[in-house]
């Protein structure tokens, strides 16, 4: 597919996200300075060159006719998956998890550019199959979804895996595949964190074993609950495959979704590892251990409170510069940003990102091609949740997860992420009609 008009080229897309690393840039350099006035650290000066570099890979993916290796995307697909069973055996440590491959200093996290690779392939498939039987094409798509988030909880890096659920529900409602498929996933997601809540929320928070640590903690009952569900299950799809009634499709719709919740939460509660079990803690209550785990949403709320309405100006915050913030290149750039800029350079930014999300809705409108279209809802499937997760999480309303804010966060891997990204969707809007 050529490019039909140059003036089609989306200069307020770019324009964003050239603010969005501009800031970014900023705020890192920011990080890395101390008490003193000091800069201690280096970081800023990679992300320039990864923002230059990053730019240079908008530019070409935006030129190039992705079009051209649409029916190539399973052999990346499977390449990328093949780096993925490579990475916890022979990848770098960092924060907690084996997610880099690289020598030296040099490396990279495949799950970072996997997201782009797996939104081709997920979209060519939903596009291809649109005549298939719905409930085997979303068998099969979730089958495309399952196989790299498993390899990403391998390494383990929870956060990075998450993203992959978002974009996999925005991209089957897209592909027109029936609500109650999409809403069954969505539910198990939901369902399963609160039966893994319950039982942390009765221990720690109100510190009073009830009903949920009794059957989560006890194997013999937490079997007999689920194997009850998986029986009712059973008679319930019986039941409508003999008398063909709605009450008795939606009774066994609803009881598989339950059962299936139970079972995730039996095997999350017995899997989660013990820092990614005192996140949960926190998230439901950072006073738990204030001093400790609980330590970074509080010194995030504490500077993003400090901010106020103007904020104490670039360079003059006392949380980031006193180290008294963890990670706040990454995770936490958001709260450096807020206690720096206020209230009023957070709503900016928001604003910015508000921009990019329109764009990219209108890049969805205009275009009457399927496979183009579930590009861009891939696109902002991942940039939606990347936002919503790492703000809600600085400001302590959605668990840590270590995942960055796209653009604006330290870090070659993501930004190139989004570059690239951001060229695919510059790109679709070059080759409308």
């Amino acid at each position: 597919m050529t490019i039909k008009k140059i003036t089609n080229f989306d200069y307020l897309l770019l324009l964003i996200v050239l603010i969005l690393t501009g800031i970014g840039i900023l705020f890192i350099y920011s990080s890395g300075v101390n008490s003193d006035g000091v800069s201690v650290s280096k970081e800023y000066i990679k992300q320039i060159i990864w923002a230059i570099t990053g730019v240079i890979l908008l530019i070409a993916t935006t030129f190039y006719d992705y079009q051209k290796f649409k029916d190539r995307t399973f052999l990346l697909f499977i390449i990328a998956l093949l780096f993925l069973v490579y990475t916890p055996i022979f990848g770098h440590y960092s924060k907690g998890a084996k997610s880099w491959i690289g020598i030296g200093e040099f490396g990279i996290q495949i799950s970072e550019f996997t997201k782009v690779i797996y939104i081709l392939y997920l979209a060519y498939y939903l596009d291809k199959s649109k005549n298939e039987n719905p409930f085997k094409r979303f068998i099969k798509a979730s089958c495309i979804m399952a196989i790299p988030m498993g390899l990403i909880l391998l390494q383990p890096d929870l956060g990075t895996a998450s993203v992959y659920i978002p974009i996999f529900l925005i991209m089957c409602f897209i592909a027109g595949l029936p609500l109650r498929f999409v809403f069954g996933l969505l539910s198990i997601v939901l369902l399963t964190l609160v039966f893994t809540l319950l039982p942390l929320w009765e221990k720690a928070i109100i510190q009073h074993p009830g009903i949920a640590t009794k059957i989560f903690s006890n194997k013999s009952v937490s079997a007999l609950i689920f194997l009850s569900l998986a029986t009712t299950v059973i008679i319930a799809a019986i039941g409508y495959m003999r008398v063909k009634r709605k009450y008795y499709y939606w009774v066994t719709y609803v009881l598989i979704l339950i059962s299936l919740s139970f079972g995730m939460a039996l095997v999350g509660i017995r899997v989660l590892k013990p820092y990614q079990m005192m996140r949960l803690i926190i998230f439901l209550d950072p006073n738990v251990d204030p001093l400790n785990a609980g330590w970074h949403i509080l010194q995030s709320m504490i500077a993003i409170g400090g901010g106020g309405t103007f904020g104490m100006g670039f360079l003059k915050g006392t949380q980031s510069h006193y180290r008294f913030l963890p990670q706040q290149s990454t995770d936490f750039i958001f709260s450096i940003l807020s206690e720096e800029w206020g209230f009023v350079g957070g709503v900016a930014v928001f604003m910015l990102y508000l921009l990019f999300f329109i764009r990219i809705l209108l890049i969805m409108k205009h275009t009457d091609d399927l496979y183009e279209k579930l590009i861009a809802s891939g696109i902002l499937g991942m940039f939606f949740f990347h936002f919503i997760v790492n703000v809600g999480m600085v400001m302590g309303i959605m668990p840590i997860t270590g995942i960055p804010l796209l653009l604006l966060s330290y870090g070659g891997s993501s930004l190139w992420t989004a570059m690239i990204a951001t060229g695919l969707l510059i790109s679709i809007d070059l080759r409308r009609v």
